[in-house]
């Protein structure tokens, strides 16, 4: 089965937590905090495999987490940092934020791209000791690793690709020129995915042309197999559109190629004005008329013709040359940039990094914040110097200024989470 699309979730691996710890050894009294560091959590990290040829793995494994960094340790031992979780694409896979649609990546060279950031350890109590706060009872947890919805879309490294109505000869065409060897058949929809051939030019020169299944009219509307396959056409540098110019099967060949070029503006513009080359295929049936009409038609667009045979081979090495002196003047295969954030993004992701909730039920004050309850779990509210902490928390978080103006009045009760205390302005 051939998967070229897939969508899956990754969470990079939250740092470890800050560690609340006093030196203790014998005969050396009220050693101090040592609490420390909690480590790194891992990287999400797309590397490219060519062993790999689809997406078909991303169809049964939906979901990656990479591991939580260590929690810190007394003596001031910071926590190890968690590996990172490498997930390997074929060649060619773009990689898109499902939500935004921004390009993450384009895992197009050799280098490993790191997609989601594992966050960072929480600091230990060893760093909040001060001379008048020398036995600090809290900690900060470790951040949060970056988490994404991801879409995944290979489109296939290719410099030429060849489009054309269903049993026009592609594929022929392609199995005569190249290694390539598709299943060949005189009916419709032979092709089912898209093949790739390498075509040798003489001894050091070559090209990757590219075999895209059959297009017909309606297929902007889902007709046939639709514009499924058409992403693999995007990156190519080159098109050569095959027509079928023997009129075995009742058809116009000026109208055939006026209906896949209109196919190819309704999935992209862009594709519609790349470069093209016009392959007159099945000219060993054609009537010489119906081929000096179409001919003539195609000059008239100012496009480069050949007639061809591809099942004889006749013509097919002059059309080889040519599409090989065509890329030659052409920039190559287009990669995709990855997006940056914009400005309103990050501003976006920096409230939502400190979002929060009030709501009031039988005069309870209820706070809901997910950093919140990472902030509990290392404060000790036995302690005084954690309750200080904890409370320029919620004062620096605009927290206790929600509570004001919800008409929160002195002795009313707040609850965050499990703990709950008295609101004294």
């Amino acid at each position: 089965m051939f998967v070229d699309q897939a969508k899956i979730y990754i969470k990079a691996g939250d740092g470890g937590d800050g560690a609340v710890s006093f030196h203790r050894e014998k005969y050396v009294a009220a050693g101090g905090p040592d609490g420390g560091d909690g480590g790194k959590g891992g990287d999400i990290i797309f590397r490219v495999d060519d062993n790999i040829s689809n997406l078909i793995d991303f169809r049964y494994k939906k979901k990656y987490v990479a591991e939580k960094g260590q929690n810190g340790s007394s003596k001031c031992s910071f926590g190890k940092s968690a590996p990172d979780l490498v997930i390997k694409v074929p060649r060619g896979t773009v990689v898109k934020d499902s939500e935004t649609g921004r390009i993450l990546a384009d895992m197009s060279g050799d280098g490993d791209v790191v997609i989601a950031h594992g966050g960072k350890g929480g600091r230990g109590n060893a760093h909040f000791a001060t001379s008048t706060r020398q036995i600090p009872r809290f900690a900060k947890p470790g951040f949060r690793g970056e988490e994404f919805n991801v879409s995944l879309e290979l489109k296939l490294l290719a410099d030429v690709g060849l489009v054309g109505f269903p049993n026009v000869g592609k594929s022929t065409l392609i199995s005569v020129v190249s290694a390539a060897r598709p299943k060949i058949a005189n009916y419709h929809f032979t092709t089912l995915t898209p093949v790739l051939g390498v075509v040798k030019v003489g001894d050091e020169r070559s090209f990757v042309m590219a075999d895209i299944p059959g297009l017909i009219e309606g297929a902007s509307e889902g007709v046939g197999l639709g514009h499924e396959f058409l992403r693999h056409v995007e990156r190519c540098r080159l098109i050569v559109h095959v027509v079928d110019v023997s009129g075995m099967e009742g058809r116009d060949p000026v109208e055939d190629f006026e209906i896949i070029n209109r196919e190819l503006a309704n999935f992209s513009e862009e594709l519609a004005g790349a470069p093209q080359i016009v392959a007159a295929n099945k000219c060993d049936m054609a009537q010489p008329e119906m081929i000096e009409k179409f001919r003539e038609y195609i000059k008239e667009k100012g496009l480069p013709f050949y007639e061809i045979s591809a099942a004889t081979t006749q013509g097919t090495r002059e059309l080889i040359y040519g599409v090989n002196e065509k890329l030659s003047q052409l920039p190559p295969v287009k990669r995709f940039e990855a997006q940056p954030l914009t400005r309103e993004e990050v501003e976006a992701r920096t409230r939502s990094s400190r979002d929060f909730s009030v709501s009031v039920e039988d005069g309870v004050y209820f706070v809901e914040a997910e950093w919140l309850y990472d902030i509990l779990r290392v404060a000790d509210m036995d302690d005084y110097s954690s309750l200080q902490y904890f409370q320029n928390v919620l004062v620096s978080s605009g927290i206790i200024n929600k509570l004001e103006a919800m008409g929160i009045q002195e002795g009313d009760t707040v609850a965050v989470y499990d703990f709950e205390f008295e609101y004294i302005p």
